[in-house]
Order: structure tokens, then sequence, then C-alpha cells
């Protein structure tokens, strides 16, 4: 644990964790702060949150419980618990995230302190560098010229996360890299049967608990995955245009615009949106794309995640839904015949199926 000259702070391991904790990185360490995280989600995690806060509540909010529970348990004073109000002019997160402060403050009941910074960007005086201010004031460090020198450096670490990460390399080998201040491209030569688009945001994905490890079962099934990491916000926003949709929620770029830019991509031979239960705007997202897929001609597995959801079942449905696209990659292929220019008839026999 910290000496108590040391100045520290707590990131639970959840929510946006997932996307922004390259900044953080480089941020507060640059400034001398130390940080400590919670530990990976586990069971106990999940059911620690849950206790406390109402049943309809979404399992992500329910897992950032647990974890800030368990900075609590690890002697952390100050917890960075980030009020996410809009990420761009009317841009707007959902209500839960950006009354996570709050949430937190009425359901752990313990002694620590939280760090509530805001950021709205639909507001005056509420873009970053107020939101950073507000992360470091508790430990004393006003000097803007400092602040940011250092919201450079976290810049850096997550420019370097994203670059790895655009070039398809894994999400947890980016991120160990990133941190290292390391940068690698990784040139992979296997080639896949079947390429699957992961729709879904990254605190879905990219926890292990919540997710069942739904990207490394994919690629045991011989499935390259592609997600919302491989692409710039650029292309995420060209998708939300190409399924003539408008952007309203800051997590339509994770969803619709993924789904959009994906399900023009010929390579993807389909998708799978994965959603917690009882997240609003995901399930008006999710049912905007099912409809929108059938117009694409894609294929699309929905995927609903809560508490008591068996890796079974949820096995079972994936492996039902990658063995119907190689079926359906099959047949396109043994279906292709040769015309002749001449309009001459010549059976294709290079393909035989036995029962």
């Amino acid at each position: 644990m910290a000496e108590n000259n040391e100045k520290v702070i707590g990131i639970p391991r959840a929510m946006s964790f997932y996307h922004n904790y390259p900044f953080y990185h480089g941020f507060f360490s640059a400034l001398g702060i130390k940080i400590i995280l919670s530990d990976v989600t586990t069971k106990q995690t999940l059911s620690r949150g849950s206790a406390l806060v109402v049943t309809e509540t979404c399992l992500p909010i329910k897992i950032y419980v647990g974890h800030v529970l368990n900075l609590i348990d690890k002697g952390v004073k100050n917890i960075l618990i980030p009020s996410i109000q809009s990420v761009d002019y009317k841009i707007y997160n959902c209500s839960k995230i950006r009354g996570l402060p709050d949430l937190i403050r009425n359901v752990v009941k313990k002694d620590f302190n939280i760090i509530e910074a805001t950021l709205d960007k639909s507001e005056k005086n509420q873009g970053l560098y107020e939101f950073l201010k507000e992360c470091v004031a508790p430990f004393g460090i006003t000097d803007e010229k400092a602040i940011k020198e250092a919201s450079k450096a976290g810049w850096r670490t997550y420019n370097n996360f994203h670059i790895m990460s655009k070039s398809g390399m894994s999400y947890k080998k980016a991120m160990n890299y990133a941190l290292q201040g390391k940068v690698f491209i990784e040139s992979s030569t296997k080639e896949y049967p079947i390429s699957i688009a992961l729709v879904a945001h990254g605190y879905n994905i990219y926890d292990d608990r919540a997710s069942m490890k739904i990207i490394e079962k994919l690629e045991k099934m011989d499935v390259k995955v592609y997600t919302s990491l491989q692409l710039s916000k650029e292309q995420t926003l060209e998708g939300i245009n190409a399924l003539g949709e408008k952007l309203y929620w800051a997590n339509e770029f994770e969803m619709t615009g993924t789904a959009g830019h994906y399900m023009k991509d010929n390579k993807i031979d389909g998708l799978i949106a994965l959603n917690a239960f009882g997240c609003g705007p995901d399930s008006l997202m999710i049912e905007r794309i099912i409809r929108k897929a059938k117009q694409f001609n894609k294929p699309i597995l929905h995927l609903t995640i809560d508490e008591q959801t068996g890796e079974a079942g949820f096995i079972t449905r994936l492996e039902a839904f990658v063995d119907m696209l190689f079926r359906k990659k099959r047949a396109t292929i043994i279906n292709k015949i040769d015309i002749k220019s001449h309009n001459e008839y010549i059976p294709n026999t290079n393909f035989i199926e036995t029962k």
C-alpha cells in the first residue's frame, strides 16, 4: 500500500476504464500520481455489486459498484468516479453513466472520497481541461501548464494503444505495450474462413466475466473477430449515416456506427450484437441494427447478458451461429457456376458433396 505522503488514485476496472485507461495512465503518471486498479471481475465482484442496487440495474453498473468496493477493501481513499455527461455537443451518455457519482454515493456507505470530475461538452467551461483539473485538484495540483503537459503524455499513451488496436492486435496486448510506452505493429498471415463483427461496448467485451471471453471462444472456432477498436471515429460516423440514423447517444459510435460500417464490408460474413439486459439505449439501437441487417443481407445474432447468463447456453448459440455461417459460405462456393460467353452451360463438378 502507498505511504502517507504518496499521491494515490483508485480507478475501477469497469465502464469507461476499457477505453480511457491508456489516457489516465499517461496523464496521472506524468503528474506523479500512483494508480491503483481494482482486481479483475470475479463472481464475488458481481455479487457484492448486485447486492447494493435494485434488480433492474444493468450488469455493467452492478459490476462497477463491485469494483468500487474492491478498491475500498484495498485501502484506497481517493477513487475516480467520473460523470461523463456528453462526449460532443448534444451527444449524451445514458443516465446511469451521467449520474454515476450520485449512484455510488447513495449505495456505497463507506469511508472514501469520490473524485467527481465532470465532462460535459454540451456546456461551456466543462470540457476536457476542466475535467482534468477536477481529477487532480484533490491532490493539490493546480498548475495549468503542468496539467496540459500531462494531458499530452496521456494522449501519447492513448494514441499508441489505438494505433496497435487498429492494426488488429488483441486488446490485452495493445494495452500492455501502450502502458510500457511501446508500439508494435503485428503482421498476421493466418487466414480465417469466417469473419464476424462483434458489436458491443468495450466494457461488455473486454471484461472476461461479463463477456465470458467471447472473442477467445470465437477464435477457437476459427473465426476472425472485428470490433469498434479497429475503426476510426470517421468510419463509425459513416456507418451511422449508412444506416440512415442520426447521432444522439454517445455509445452510437460503438453500436450503430460499428454495425453500419461492417454491414457494408464484404469480408464480414455476419454480426454478433452483444448487450447487457436492462440497457435502454442499447435495446433501441440493436432493434434498428437487426432491421438494417436484413436489408444488407447480413446474418446477425443478438446475445443479451446478465448475472444469470449460463456459459453452456452461450457457447451453444455461438456454435450454432458460426456453423450456419460456415454452411452459408460453403453453399455459396458450391453453387457457383461458370457461364461461357456463348451461353453454353457447363456443370461445375469441382465440388462433390458426400453424405
